[in-house]
């Protein structure tokens, strides 16, 4: 991969130009840089926060509640699971009828017969998807690490 930096006084605002090959690269690159800029309205008892994107681990619903997950803490989300699928970016996937996982997190993929324990990177955390959506999980992970 070549990287090519030129400063230029006259631009307001930088402009990336990539070229490739690669036909399905802008919409991956896109995906991520629309996960870094966006934040979830997200709530801890009274307090309401705004939680980028890129700092969930994973969103399931338990009890009724839609819980948000990051490397370190519990979130609450006024939303509904399936509403919330529907606006995040690609590098989020539906894993089970209740969750919904961080594409980037995912450190590692144990699988049993009726499902598959997944793993996120410095944390404890785990959880587990379903054997249904096994396979769109382990070719979404693939393209990503084709990137």
């Amino acid at each position: 991969m070549n990287i090519k930096f030129e400063q230029d006084p006259r631009w307001v605002e930088p402009e990336v130009i990539i070229r490739s090959n690669d036909p399905k690269l802008a919409a991956k690159l896109k995906a991520q840089l629309d996960a870094t800029e966006a934040t979830l309205a997200v709530y801890q008892g009274a307090k309401e926060s705004y939680l980028p994107l890129a700092a969930i681990i994973f969103i399931q619903t338990e009890g009724g509640q839609l819980q948000v997950h990051t490397k370190d803490d519990l979130y609450l989300s006024k939303e509904r699971l399936y509403t919330l699928a529907a606006r995040l970016p690609g590098i989020f996937l539906q894993v089970s009828k209740s969750t919904i996982i961080n594409l980037l997190a995912v450190s590692a993929l144990n699988r049993s017969l009726s499902n598959c324990l997944v793993s996120f990177g410095g944390t404890h955390k785990q959880i587990y998807a379903s054997r249904r959506y096994y396979k769109q999980l382990t070719e979404r992970l693939d393209e990503m690490r084709g990137l």
